[in-house]
């Protein structure tokens, strides 16, 4: 199969998503600025996790610039990762709701934990599949960023039981983290390319 019908069913779930995660933001009852305060968790976990999904939409993009043949091992690593993903919308909305309260932000990290991991699964489902002296393994090398990610966020959801802000700082500090594009791929791509 070509990369391009994979690509095009992920570009349209990962809008779903997104579209999901926005009609959940509920309009105020009232027609002052003091209406918007009580909505500010909920907006707030909607941004992190639009940036989140947007991340793995970027990323997901310039990982597939390295595929050349889909194998069925990529098709099923790929939808391991959006059925994580698509469990955005819910987290999201159960955890801005109850203002990060303990469960509800263990759950969320929960669900980023296992996102980060599908995302490695896919990894290194194409890795497997291109060779190991595939471009994506020359760029990705020992992924140190993407292992670290998910020791963080790991961490991040046994620190929610008892300090579930201090779990959704360091939630936010892996966002941060990825929100720079993250250039290997493309460095990795530009190299063969002169």
């Amino acid at each position: 199969m070509g990369k391009n019908r994979l690509e095009a069913f992920s570009d349209g779930v990962i809008a779903i998503i997104i579209t999901i995660m926005v009609l959940e933001l509920k309009v105020p009852h009232g027609d002052s600025f003091d209406t918007l305060f009580p909505l500010l968790p909920v907006f707030f976990s909607y941004v992190l996790s639009f940036a989140y999904v947007g991340i793995y939409w970027n990323n997901h993009h310039h990982m597939f610039h390295t595929v050349t043949i889909v194998s069925a091992s990529i098709l099923w690593a790929n939808l391991h990762l959006l059925f994580w993903l698509s469990l955005f919308p819910f987290v999201t909305g159960w955890a801005g709701e109850n203002h990060f309260s303990s469960i509800p932000t263990m759950l969320y990290g929960s669900v980023l934990f296992m996102a980060g991991f599908s995302y490695w699964l896919l990894q290194n489902a194409i890795i497997s599949s291109q060779g190991e002296q595939s471009l994506l393994k020359a760029a990705v090398g020992k992924d140190l960023k993407g292992i670290a990610s998910n020791v963080l966020n790991a961490l991040a959801i046994l620190l929610g039981f008892w300090l579930p802000l201090v779990s959704l700082a360091v939630y936010i500090a892996v966002a941060l983290i990825w929100l720079v594009p993250d250039k290997r791929i493309e460095n990795a791509l530009s190299a063969t390319e002169s």
